[in-house]
């Protein structure tokens, strides 16, 4: 079938998403150091946006998994997981590292085309 490679390359990408935002939301929750002070978030608080962010993260991780196993359901999961990564990113763009979010939201953008375009059929 073609585009599994594609497939593939999306499914590695959300795995590093999702314990990149796993990693974060952790940090997040446990007040690390690594975020600013005076930053405003668009929910409530660091603490907020930490289990917002784990949970996304889970999510992500759950459908790189599925589509790494080839089933419908990592597609579905991962269309949902790129596309609440791509819009988490764009709520973040306003924080302290808006260059970081803009590459997390390209990365994302890349991976909801790879899922849409993956599964066609060679002949017509």
């Amino acid at each position: 079938m073609r585009g599994q490679g594609r497939a593939a390359f999306v499914a590695i990408l959300l795995l590093i998403a999702g314990s990149l935002n796993v990693i974060y939301g952790i940090a997040a929750i446990g007040d690390a150091n690594f975020f600013v002070d005076n930053t405003r978030y668009v929910f409530s608080s660091l603490h907020t946006w930490g289990w917002i962010t784990v949970i996304l993260g889970v999510v992500q991780l759950c459908g790189g998994f599925s589509l790494l196993a080839g089933h419908t359901f990592g597609r579905v999961i991962g269309l949902v997981a790129a596309s609440l990564g791509a819009i988490g990113a764009l709520l973040a763009v306003g924080g302290a590292f808006p260059f970081w979010s803009l590459g997390i939201f390209a990365l994302c953008v890349i991976c909801i085309h790879g899922l849409v375009v993956y599964g066609e059929d060679e002949t017509r």
